[in-house]
């Protein structure tokens, strides 16, 4: 079917808002906990109301305030008031909201996923509160993509500033969400089944929208609930798979992982239920159904684990961009995933992510993009530290691009691709979505 480029543009920016949409915490929330009569049903477990003393919510993430909104509305008035329903989410500065009874506070400034001081008090705050708990209180816990950054709290031997150091070396290494956290669950008295750990109520409900391809539970927000089946030996290989063990940053962290008690990692004495309510494959799905709607025949494809250099993606899309314009099948092609980007020297590096880093690399590889559309985004909302979600590329941008005498090889070598698509004007920018499940690309064609 013939479509004009502007229709290609609209239409692959219109399915990737569906995705997103689809894994809207306001829209989940109400749909896993209910409210009737004397019973709570929060995902797969029910809850005898009169048997309940308080409910204490707590937790962190890029979808924080969205959930918070969700379960208060799910819960009602009635519930919020007859339980003393209180708690704590550490979200990013620029996800707060307003809230009835569950305090929003900001753990880290927008667009610096990194650990601050103000995450780390509310982590300790949160560990005090599930620590107050009587057994017959319920603990809700509420966890998305960006959690980790959110609810710092270093063992001791390390500072935050060192943690934080640490992470930087490990990102600019190549290491990839797993790799991190490993690491970071270690590193942390909250992480790997440390809040867990801490809670002194018979029973803790974890309601989760995964942020980590494939869902391994240990791994989303570093797995605050989930008993860590790493160990301090898996740790200390990555500083030694990624070639950074003798480096400056990684000192101090493995000095402090070598004398860590190993009674920190023990299990907890609560029962925990832990609920995953959206992925990366919701959001793909959803988008399909919109490129159904929009007349599309489409093929989907979600990575279930860790895709490798995002320029490596990014030229395997534009292929198959290039195979569906030319022959007869799919017009639409709808992926999700999480590549990583090996970061270029200091002195040399500018701005970018790894979506956009991944589309300037399938622009290198589409040339004039005729009849091809083809974006990338990160479905909070963000890419790297910059304030777009990836960027999206056409045959306008490969015009301006071109008419500019913009170098892509250069800017991919120096991991500048937001000074690049921000000149050929290829930027998707939507500001903070309120939620997280990795990326989602979409891939439009015209076909003769």
């Amino acid at each position: 079917m013939r479509r004009s480029p502007d229709q290609l543009r609209e239409d692959a920016l219109a399915i990737w808002r569906a995705g997103v949409d689809a894994v809207d915490p306001l829209r989940l929330l109400p749909e896993v906990v209910q409210a009737e009569d004397e019973l709570l049903v929060v995902g797969d477990t029910s809850f005898e109301l009169d048997l309940v003393g308080r409910i204490l919510v707590v937790g962190g993430g890029k979808a924080g305030a969205g959930m918070a909104l969700g379960l208060e509305q799910a819960l009602g008035p009635r519930i919020l008031a007859e339980k003393q329903v209180s708690g704590l989410l550490s979200v990013p500065a620029d996800c707060l909201a307003a809230t009835q009874a569950i305090r929003l506070v900001a753990g880290r400034p927008a667009g610096v996923n990194e650990p601050r001081a103000e995450g780390a008090a509310a982590a300790e705050e949160m560990l005090r509160l599930v620590a107050d708990l009587q057994p017959t209180d319920l603990c809700l816990c509420l966890l998305s993509g960006g959690g980790s950054a959110l609810l710092p709290a270093p063992i001791d031997g390390i500072t935050l500033d060192q943690k934080a150091a640490v992470t930087r070396l490990l990102s600019g290494a190549g290491a990839d969400i797993q790799q991190l956290n490993t690491v970071r669950k270690q590193l942390s008295r909250i992480k790997g089944g440390g809040l867990a750990r801490a809670c002194r109520a018979a029973q803790m409900v974890t309601l989760i929208i995964s942020d980590v391809l494939g869902d391994p539970l240990e791994s989303i927000a570093s797995g605050p609930t989930v008993q860590n089946p790493d160990s301090v030996a898996d740790a200390l290989r990555v500083f030694d798979d990624l070639g950074i063990a003798d480096h400056p940053d990684a000192q101090p962290v493995i000095a402090a992982l070598q004398a860590k008690p190993p009674a920190q990692d023990g299990p907890a004495s609560c029962v925990v239920d832990n609920v995953v309510i959206a992925n990366n494959a919701s959001a793909v799905d959803s988008a399909g159904m919109e490129a159904e709607r929009r007349g599309y025949s489409h093929a989907m494809d979600c990575a279930i684990q860790s895709e490798g250099p995002a320029e490596q993606v990014g030229r395997d899309l534009a292929r198959m961009a290039l195979h569906m314009r030319d022959n007869v099948g799919p017009d639409c092609l709808i992926t999700g995933g999480e590549p990583t980007v090996k970061l270029a020297d200091a002195a040399v590096r500018g701005r970018g992510g790894r979506n956009q880093q991944l589309t300037l690399a399938a622009l290198e590889q589409l040339g004039d993009c005729r009849d091809i559309a083809l974006l990338s985004g990160g479905t909070d909302g963000e890419d790297g530290p910059t304030d777009a979600a990836g960027a999206v590329v056409d045959a306008g941008v490969a015009q301006r691009a071109a008419g500019l005498g913009l170098d892509a090889a250069d800017s991919l070598r120096r991991n500048d691709a937001y000074t690049f698509f921000q000149q050929a004007d290829g930027l998707l920018q939507t500001g903070p979505t309120g939620t997280n499940v990795c990326d989602v690309r979409v891939v439009t064609v015209s076909q003769t």
